[in-house]
């Protein structure tokens, strides 16, 4: 085969597989997992969910074409000290979450770890708060402990 680029022959596997690797590297989804940047970047450090302390109560205004303000929460991370912000899902939930509440956050479930729907730069949602599910508190199944 003239003008052939890749080794032929019996004996080109081991030349054949070094190239393939060194060429995988233009990839771009190849070259983030192997240097490890989406978990360098990541508060969460890699981990499907994350405790933290509430410093403050926000108001996120959606994107268009929708109009309102989401009520979300800052918090800073117990296990590295970073701040995200966490959206606050269902109607009232922002009633059982006060600053210097303990939370657990969680993924949104946007793509490829970005942000959901029309909530700007928002990436996280609370799923616990002081070790009590928040929707057992919505629906009322349980009281939030005093502490």
């Amino acid at each position: 085969m003239p003008g052939s680029k890749a080794p032929l022959g019996l004996y080109a596997a081991r030349k054949l597989r070094r190239k393939r690797k060194k060429f995988r590297w233009s990839q771009r989804e190849y070259k983030r997992r192997m240097l490890m940047l989406d978990v360098k970047a990541d508060p969460l450090e890699g981990a499907p969910q994350a405790r933290g302390i509430v410093i403050e109560k926000v108001g996120v205004e959606s994107r268009q074409p929708n109009s309102a303000v989401r009520k979300c929460v800052r918090v800073q991370l117990i296990k590295n000290g970073k701040q995200v912000t966490a959206f606050l899902p269902r109607d009232g939930a922002l009633n059982f979450v006060d600053e210097h509440d303990e939370v657990i956050i969680e993924g949104i479930g946007g793509p490829m770890g970005k942000s959901y729907g029309d909530l700007p730069g928002v990436r996280y949602k609370v799923i616990k708060v002081n070790g009590v599910s928040l929707s057992a508190l919505l629906k009322g199944k349980k009281q939030k402990p005093i502490r």
